[in-house]
């Protein structure tokens, strides 16, 4: 593959993987809002954002097997069919519950917009440009993320968030048509006995195992602090409106950059450099939005989407480093502990939040944020090993 046809794939990948994960934080900036109109609790309203992260959990490993066994277009073009519709519904409906609903139900069907899309390109690529199109693949999953945030809070006005599921679900399915178009067909799913790999073996492997427990561990931390964030910045001594809450997201810019950057450093250093690296400067990150003021927790913020994605890249890369066979089963291990560390760090910092505050996320995160740093040091210490 040349550097033209490179190119044009990370940007058709690019573009369909931010528009599937733009829906999964549409409702995050808006949270007081939504807590005002359907007159619920701050832990119920987060039910629309933590259901999508329990639907994409459930939903990666069937994903996983599938994605190993069909090509990826027709994947595509199921998941933003659904993920689109169900947009739709959540535009219309007045009722919580079935908000709720429907929002699982686009967890359920957004891996094969992000599960399957990461096994085609490891299967696809070359080992020499994996780091880098898995670190572009991590930046599409910041923009996403970006994005979403934006259209809830501030491209649509936050009165009006339901327009944003509008505008999410039309980009999807123009994204997706392009994807299906265009993306190259690539290595075909096979059937021989490298890539029958079931999901215990892979699990298995403790080297494998640690870079689950990593992922697990920084989106724990990473998710619970957004997720609280407008709480946070709501409440005094901020007292700031939904708008400027919103503009707080563009640190997510940072992402944008640092997934390239760092698929480069761990190619140089290590992915184990990149790790240890990543997971200090988003311990002092946290501890840095403790100080009561604005600019520096809008600084501080930025350190943690460098910090973070870092170690989300880092951490990609050395999996599919790891790889010759079970690729799709192996991605959807990897999403599933990403996205159940998400879940379980909204659940628990809700309950920290609860009795302690925003110090107490703080230091629940910090605590966490072990994982990434002891296994960091752990992978320095081992030269990756393909499976099997």
């Amino acid at each position: 593959m040349n550097r033209t046809s490179f190119f044009r794939l990370q940007a058709l990948v690019f573009t369909l993987v931010a528009a599937g994960i733009t829906n999964l934080y549409i409702t995050q900036p808006v949270l007081p809002i939504i807590q005002q109109e359907f007159k619920v609790g701050a832990a119920t309203a987060s039910l629309t954002v933590s259901v999508v992260i329990l639907g994409i959990a459930l939903a990666n490993l069937p994903f996983g097997w599938l994605a190993d066994r069909f090509p990826v277009h027709r994947l595509i073009a199921l998941g933003a069919v659904v993920v689109a519709g169900a947009g739709f519904v959540c535009a219309a409906t007045p009722i919580f519950a079935v908000l709720v609903g429907f929002r699982f139900l686009q967890g359920l069907f957004l891996p094969a917009l992000s599960t399957c899309v990461a096994a085609y390109l490891s299967r696809s690529l070359p080992v020499e440009r994996l780091n880098v199109a898995m670190g572009s693949y991590v930046s599409a999953t910041v923009a996403g993320g970006l994005g979403g945030r934006l259209l809830g809070g501030w491209i649509h006005p936050p009165l009006h968030w339901r327009w944003a599921f509008v505008t999410a679900a039309v980009f999807l399915l123009v994204s997706a048509a392009a994807a299906v178009r265009w993306l190259p067909p690539g290595e075909p799913p096979t059937h021989l006995a490298e890539d029958d790999i079931g999901f215990l073996a892979i699990i298995g492997r403790r080297e494998l195992r640690r870079t689950f427990l990593v992922a697990f561990g920084a989106f724990f931390v990473f998710s619970s602090g957004f997720n609280y964030l407008p709480f946070y910045l709501s409440g005094p001594p901020f007292h700031l409106p939904v708008q400027m809450i919103t503009l707080m997201y563009l640190a997510y810019i940072v992402g944008i950059v640092i997934g390239p950057v760092a698929g480069a450093i761990s190619n140089r250093l290590g992915n184990g450099a990149a790790m240890i690296g990543g997971a200090i400067v988003f311990a002092l990150a946290l501890l840095t939005t403790l100080i009561k003021s604005v600019p520096v927790v809008a600084f501080a913020l930025l350190l943690v989407c460098a910090g973070f994605f870092t170690i989300h890249a880092s951490a990609a890369g050395s999996l599919n480093r790891r790889l010759s066979g079970g690729r799709g089963r192996a991605n959807s291990l990897y999403v599933l502990f990403y996205y159940l560390g998400g879940a379980c760090g909204i659940t628990l910092s809700g309950w920290a939040y609860h009795l302690a505050g925003w110090p107490g996320v703080v230091a629940l995160g910090l605590t966490v944020l072990a994982v990434p740093l002891v296994s960091g040091f752990q992978e320095l210490r081992e030269a990756p090993r393909v499976l099997p």
